[in-house]
């Protein structure tokens, strides 16, 4: 007689349907980086749109989420591959660019996000030609991304928004 082990949480690559989930997931990180505005939920459309089209991508673009037998996605890890112009040692270009690592709160302290950015990096490593990765990270998942291997840039990254005049998308 063979026992089935209870359905836990685990990690799969996300698929299109988990759009919605995703965009969700990345209002939570920005929201606990003051980025986003409780009161403007516009966005979350355009962003599941988007993850929707990205994830066609499957060469070029991955997402890893935690299913949760309760709540669902609980955690995210996404990745991208960015062409730039070929140099010494990377004459691809290739570079992999990590981001909307996050999880549900109450779901927080149990490794999810480890675990996502793990199946993302296997991904970057086996599946892409990317030499070289790079994220943006906030103080919370300092200790995590150094764990992983990441560490600060020879030449500091800088940002520069550029003004433009407010366009309506339609929403």
């Amino acid at each position: 007689m063979s026992t089935v082990p209870p359905a836990g949480p685990r990690v799969r690559r996300a698929e299109v349907t988990d759009a919605a989930a995703l965009a969700r997931m990345r209002e939570l990180m920005l929201r606990e980086m003051d980025k986003a505005d409780v009161e403007d939920t516009a966005w979350l459309a355009v962003a599941e749109e988007w993850y929707a089209r990205r994830l066609l991508d499957r060469r070029g673009f991955a997402a890893f989420v935690m299913d949760d037998p309760e709540l669902g996605v609980v955690s995210s890890a996404v990745g991208a591959c960015v062409e730039r112009a070929p140099e010494p040692g990377n004459l691809t270009g290739l570079r992999g660019h990590v981001s909307n690592i996050s999880t549900d709160p109450r779901r927080r302290g149990r490794g999810h996000a480890r675990a996502c950015l793990n199946a993302l990096l296997a991904w970057f490593r086996d599946e892409t030609g990317a030499h070289m990765l790079d994220l943006n990270a906030t103080e919370h998942g300092m200790g995590l991304y150094l764990s992983a291997g990441f560490a600060a840039p020879r030449y500091p990254a800088l940002q520069l928004w550029v003004e433009r005049p407010v366009l309506d998308h339609g929403i």
